[in-house]
């Protein structure tokens, strides 16, 4: 139910029954037309065929998403990772059509919210003035600013809606049988695999202690280092369905302000988020995981020698095994390095690359090649990307583009299974933190960045 009056929802819908019958019929429905379609082609020619049965699952994969799209709740949440981290898994047509769940959704009435906050705050909600009017709503909550009546501290309420947590499991169940009965995707072992992963993610994103004791760990880990901030957490306001932390105010990324910033600071915030990467990959093992420009702001500081980037959401965080960790920092090594040899050793053990031909490998080692241009040796780089002073001119290197048709032409030649969830991951971090330096126009020198990370993987691998 919504409330025309106010342009908010009473409620989120969360019942099984009340969302099984709305999934059940629209797998069925595009099931068959999808067979339809097929069944309407069979004498066609088989370039004809398979065109008309890509059509035919692109119309059905939109008219899937159009009803994902009208359940809300953790539905669109995981609509949106099966799109993120779904192209090796599911057919192009659905991927696409998945990035269209926006998960900008109308917000819980206050009333709402309130009753949440009172049953899992008790009287300390008396401790806070909670502005009615939320920051930002989302698919799995909202978040809202609040004051502390006694020091007029400012502080950030995530509020969970209610039942949101107890409905993933028999929301993905759903959203799984759903493509099952409409018969878009392969039924493999990798596909299997990979539903679970998502089942994780989503238990991750509703685990709100668990977030709460990662944003204190990076907040403790970048606490020395004045170009990153991490919200504050107050404990005694946070619970299993509501996270408490401190204000943290700043500018998005792509902001007209941080655009207009002089080069040079511009510049700084780039080589600050890719030693923040470098770290994550490096040093902690744990990566934020989710590219979402949403999860970091800009706090400008002209009076101050650097401007800083506010580092928020930490619910995608995740650590790696060992073994895939050592996979991508000796990949990095290689690529770094441009040693064909060295990278292929790097794979050897690891089944993704152990199934491909030689062919296959070498090929893939030129992608990675490609996708670390910006720290390669200004005579590795494409001319075009380098400006006077030997800087990599992201915005202008189009490496996006280039990398994605390289992966491609790649795939054309080479057989392969789907990679590790692990470098899936990795990759769309770096994906996301390349899009970064691309949006606000960073021209730098990133090769020196990288090279004492480097060395201290050398000397631990060494010494291991």
């Amino acid at each position: 139910m919504n409330d025309s009056s106010s342009g908010s929802l009473h409620r989120v819908k969360t019942r099984a029954l009340e969302r099984r019958y709305t999934l059940v019929k629209a797998g069925l429905v595009a099931g068959a037309r999808l067979a339809a379609a097929s069944a309407g082609s069979m004498f066609s020619e088989p370039e004809t065929r398979q065109l008309k049965r890509r059509e035919a699952m692109s119309r059905q994969a939109e008219y899937l998403v159009d009803e994902l799209g009208k359940l809300k709740g953790s539905i669109v949440k995981i609509g949106q990772m099966m799109a993120l981290y779904g192209e090796h898994y599911l057919p192009d047509e659905i991927t696409r059509a998945m990035h269209r769940l926006n998960d900008s959704t109308m917000p819980l009435n206050f009333e709402a919210i309130d009753i949440v906050l009172q049953k899992e705050l008790g009287s300390r909600i008396h401790d806070l003035d909670v502005d009615p009017v939320p920051l930002g709503a989302a698919s799995l909550g909202q978040v809202h600013r609040a004051r502390r009546r006694r020091d007029g501290r400012e502080l950030c309420l995530k509020i969970q809606y209610p039942g949101v947590a107890d409905a993933v499991d028999s929301d993905l169940d759903m959203v799984t049988h759903l493509i099952k009965l409409s018969r878009l995707a392969p039924q493999t072992r990798e596909f299997e695999e990979w539903l679970e992963e998502v089942r994780s993610m989503m238990h991750r994103e509703v685990n709100y202690p668990l977030e709460a004791e990662t944003t204190r760990r990076f907040h403790d880990l970048l606490a020395q280092d004045d170009r990153f901030v991490v919200p504050e957490v107050y404990s005694e306001y946070s619970t299993e369905h509501v996270l408490c932390t401190s204000f943290e105010p700043g500018l998005p990324i792509n902001h007209p302000e941080v655009l207009a910033l002089p080069q040079e600071r511009r510049n700084a915030l780039a080589l600050a988020g890719l030693d923040l990467f470098a770290r994550e990959i490096f040093v902690w093992g744990e990566i934020q995981t989710d590219p979402n420009f949403g999860n970091y702001l800009i706090r400008l500081r002209p009076d101050r020698e650097t401007d800083q980037i506010v580092c928020l959401d930490f619910g995608a965080v995740r650590d790696f095994p060992q073994d895939l960790m050592r996979l991508a920092r000796s990949l990095t090594e290689a690529a770094y390095d441009r040693d064909m040899p060295a990278m292929l050793k790097a794979m050897e053990g690891f089944h993704f690359f152990d199934q491909m031909p030689l062919s296959g490998r070498e090929r893939f080692a030129k992608l990675l090649f490609l996708s670390i241009e910006p720290f390669a040796k200004p005579e590795d780089v494409e001319p075009f990307c380098l400006d006077d002073q030997q800087r990599y001119i992201w915005a202008q290197s189009r490496l996006h583009n280039r990398a994605m048709a390289l992966a491609a032409r790649t795939a054309t030649h080479v057989s392969f299974s789907a990679p590790p969830k692990e470098l899936m991951f990795v990759s769309r971090k770096l994906i996301g933190a390349y899009t970064f330096m691309t949006v606000i126009d960073a021209r730098i020198k990133a090769r020196p960045l990288l090279e004492p990370y480097l060395a201290i993987w050398r000397q631990n691998r060494e010494t291991s």
